[in-house]
């Protein structure tokens, strides 16, 4: 067994962008880009692959909420198309890159603690 504490949430480390090994070392390297390898324990981050899944898990609440913002607004005061435009796409563009991040960062340490990995047998566990 290895030092690192086994118990760490995937979901608490990875909104935090944080190793999902030792929990301290940074998982990102830029906004959105993945690093090469933990800052701290040295895991090697090539497992991870969250594909579309953060984009879709975003887009689809934060377009849901905008666009019942849009409806609910437009049935009350029955705004203009473009006042629904000035306010629902600064509203989209924001709301998603705000979650992004921490959503991607819960994607990465999930597939972690799974032990998912790219071409990789069913519960195969990764070192």
């Amino acid at each position: 067994m290895t030092e690192y504490d086994t118990d760490l949430s995937p979901i608490s480390t990875g909104i935090r962008g944080r190793c999902p090994r030792c929990g301290e070392g940074h998982l990102f390297k830029g906004y959105l880009s993945i690093a090469s390898e933990c800052d701290s324990c040295g895991l090697d981050y090539s497992f991870a692959d969250s594909a579309d899944a953060p984009a879709f898990l975003v887009m689809f609440p934060v377009g849901t909420i905008v666009v019942a913002f849009w409806l609910i607004t437009d049935a009350i005061w029955h705004w203009p198309a473009l006042v629904h435009l000035i306010l629902a796409v600064p509203m989209t563009v924001i709301s998603a890159a705000l979650f992004l991040r921490p959503v991607k960062g819960a994607i990465v340490n999930t597939q972690y603690k799974s032990g998912a990995r790219i071409g990789g047998d069913p519960g195969e566990r990764i070192s």
